[in-house]
C-alpha cells in the first residue's frame, strides 16, 4: 500500500500547472473573497450604526456605538469563525473535504442576507439581531479556512503548491478592496440623491432616514459572490489524497486524478496482502512527538499575527480619525463619513494590502515560507514602533501623510509575511487524516487572536485625551499604547516562527511523515511474515 500510494500521488506532485489549477484557485478563492468582504465591511458602517441608532436628540455631537456594543458588533463574527474553523476542520477529515464544502457557502449566503435584514423595535434589538446573524456568518466563514487550504494543497504539485495556496488566500485582499469600493459607490449614490449640500447647515442632524439602507445594502451584497460560487464547488471532485490516504480507495483516487489532470492514470493492481500503517490519534503521544511542536508553532504564530492584523483592519478608521486624516464626526454628515472611511480603507487596501498578498504568491516557492514569515514579523515590528515612539510627531497636520505611508507598510509586510504564510503552512505539514483538523486548530487560534485584538484594542485605545474627545475624535493617546503593544506581539511572533518547518519543494507526504509511517509498517509486516514462516528443525 505504501508504494502504491507514493506512485499514485506522485502524479500530483510532478504534474504540470494546468487550467484546472487556476479554476480551483478561483472556486476556493471566491470563498475568501466573500470571507474578507463580510468580516471587514462591518468596520465601514459601525460609525453609521452609531449615528442611526444611538444619536440623542439635541446632542451636540453625532451618536456613537457604546464600547460594549461596538466590541460585540466587531467581534461576534470572530467568535463564530473560531467555532466554524474547529467544527468544519474536524468534519472535513471525517466526512471528506467536498461533502462539507458547500455547507459553508450556504451559511454565508443566508447570514449575509439576514444581517442586512436585522430589524427591531429598538436599537438593542437591531444590534442583537445583527450580532446573531454575524455569529453564524462567521461560523460559515470559519469552515472555509481549513477546507479551502486543504483542498488546494492536495490538488497542487509540490513545485508551485505554496503559490497556489497563497493565491487562494490572496483573494481576501480583493474582498477587502471590493468592500471599500462598493461602500464608496453606494455612499456617493445616496449622497447625491438624498443629501444635498450645504452640509454645514445641520451636520449633526443630517443623518437622513435613507442612511439606514446604506449599511444594510453593504452587508447583504456579500451574499452574491458566495452564491455564484456554490454550483462550481459542488462539481469539484474529492481530493485524491483524501481518497487514497484516508478513505483508502486507490481506484477512485486514480479516477479523480484522471479528471483533474486530464491524463489517464491507472491504479496499480491490489496485492494479496495490504500493508497498513500504524494509525495514531490526534491526541496521542505519537502525534505529540511527531507534530506537537509544529502545531504549537502554527497556532501560536497565527494567534499573534491576528492580534495585530485584525486590530489594524477593524480600527484603522479610529486611528485615521485620531491623527486627523478623517475629520471629526461632527464636521460632516453621516453619508459623507461613510464615504471618507471607505475611501481611506480602500486606499490602504489598494496600495499595500493587495500588493502584499501577491508578492507572497510570486515569491513563496522561491524564497520559502520561513523567510517570508520572519521578514514580515520583523518589518511589522519596526514600523509599529516607528509609529508609536514618536506618536505626537505623526499627529501634527504636516506629518499625517508620513503616518499613513508608514501605517500602510505594516499592512504590506503583514500580507507579504505571516498573514499569508500562517494560512499556507498548516495545510502542508500535517498527515492527510489530520490535515483539515490541524489547519482548523491553527486558524481558530488566529481567530482567538482576532477576538483579543477586536476587544482589547477597543479598550486600550479609548479616548484618554479630554480635549481631543471634545473636538470629536473617537480615540486619543491610547492609540500610541495600542501600537506599542502590537509591536511587542509581532516580536513574539518572530520568535515562535522558529517552531515551524520549511515546506518549500517537498511533497505533502514527506512533510507529514506519512511515507515514514508506511515504510515502517511495511518493514514490521515483513519481519512478521519472516517470523511466521520459520520452520522448526527436525531433531
Amino acid at each position: 500500500m505504501a508504494k502504491e500510494q507514493i506512485q499514485v500521488l506522485n502524479a500530483l506532485d510532478v504534474a504540470k500547472t494546468q487550467w484546472y489549477h487556476f479554476t480551483a484557485i478561483i472556486i476556493a478563492g471566491m470563498g475568501f473573497f466573500t470571507d474578507a468582504y463580510d468580516l471587514f465591511c462591518i468596520s465601514l458602517v459601525t460609525k453609521l450604526l452609531g449615528r442611526i441608532y444611538y444619536h440623542v436628540d439635541g446632542a451636540a455631537k453625532p451618536g456613537t456605538l457604546p464600547p460594549n456594543v461596538a466590541a460585540a458588533v466587531n467581534g461576534v463574527a470572530f467568535c463564530g469563525t473560531l467555532s466554524g474553523q474547529l467544527f468544519f476542520g474536524w468534519l472535513g477529515d471525517k466526512m471528506g473535504r467536498k461533502k462539507v464544502y458547500g455547507m459553508t457557502l450556504m451559511l454565508m449566503v443566508i447570514c449575509s442576507v439576514g444581517s442586512g435584514l436585522s430589524f427591531g423595535h429598538s436599537a438593542k434589538s437591531v444590534m442583537a439581531t445583527l450580532c446573531f446573524f454575524r455569529f453564524w456568518l462567521g461560523f460559515g466563514i470559519g469552515g472555509d479556512y481549513p477546507l479551502s487550504a486543504t483542498i488546494m494543497s492536495e490538488y497542487s504539485n509540490k513545485k508551485t503548491r505554496g503559490a497556489f495556496i497563497a493565491a487562494v488566500f490572496a483573494m481576501q485582499g480583493f474582498g477587502i478592496l471590493a468592500g471599500g469600493i462598493f461602500a464608496i459607490i453606494i455612499s456617493v449614490a445616496f449622497k447625491n440623491r438624498f443629501d444635498a449640500p450645504p452640509y454645514e447647515v445641520d451636520p449633526v442632524g443630517s443623518t437622513v432616514a435613507q442612511a439606514d439602507y446604506i449599511w444594510r445594502i453593504i452587508v447583504m451584497v456579500g451574499a452574491l459572490p458566495a452564491a455564484l460560487t456554490y454550483y462550481w464547488r459542488m462539481k469539484m471532485p474529492e481530493t485524491a489524497r483524501y481518497t487514497a490516504l484516508v478513505a483508502k480507495n486507490m481506484d477512485q483516487a486514480a479516477a479523480d486524478m484522471s479528471k483533474v489532470l486530464q491524463v489517464e492514470i491507472q491504479a496499480e493492481p491490489k496485492k494479496e496482502e495490504t500493508v497498513k500503517a500504524k494509525s495514531f490519534g490526534l491526541f496521542s503521544k505519537e502525534f505529540l512527538s511527531r507534530h506537537g511542536l509544529h502545531l504549537l508553532g502554527t497556532a501560536s504564530t497565527w494567534f499573534l499575527l491576528d492580534i495585530a492584523f485584525y486590530s489594524q483592519n477593524l480600527f484603522q478608521k479610529d486611528i485615521f480619525s485620531a491623527i486627523g486624516w478623517i475629520p471629526p464626526a461632527k464636521t460632516m454628515n453621516a453619508i459623507e463619513e461613510v464615504y471618507r472611511i471607505a475611501r481611506a480603507q480602500t486606499l490602504i487596501a489598494l496600495c499595500s494590502t493587495v500588493p502584499g498578498y501577491w508578492f507572497t504568491v510570486a515569491l513563496i516557492d522561491k524564497i520559502g515560507r520561513f523567510a517570508i514569515q520572519l521578514m514580515g514579523f520583523f518589518f511589522m515590528t519596526v514600523f509599529m514602533f516607528a509609529l508609536a515612539i514618536p506618536y505626537e510627531h505623526w499627529t501634527k497636520k504636516d506629518n499625517r501623510i508620513g503616518f499613513v505611508v508608514m501605517y500602510s507598510l505594516t499592512f504590506f509586510f503583514a500580507n507579504f509575511g505571516p498573514n499569508a504564510t500562517t494560512f499556507v503552512v498548516p495545510a502542508e505539514i500535517f498527515p492527510a487524516r489530520f490535515r483539515s483538523t490541524c489547519h482548523g486548530i491553527s486558524s481558530a487560534s488566529g481567530k482567538l487572536g482576532a477576538i483579543v485584538g477586536a476587544f482589547g484594542f477597543l479598550y486600550l485605545a479609548q479616548n484618554k485625551d479630554k480635549s481631543k474627545a471634545d473636538a470629536g475624535y473617537p480615540a486619543g493617546i491610547g492609540i500610541r499604547n495600542a501600537l506599542i503593544v502590537l509591536g511587542v506581539v509581532n516580536i513574539l511572533g518572530f520568535f515562535f516562527t522558529f517552531l515551524v518547518p520549511e515546506a518549500k519543494g517537498r511533497s505533502l507526504e514527506d512533510m507529514s511523515g506519512e511515507n515514514d509511517e508506511d515504510v515502517a509498517a511495511g518493514e514490521e509486516s515483513e519481519q512478521s511474515r519472516s517470523h511466521n514462516n520459520r520452520t522448526v528443525p527436525y531433531v
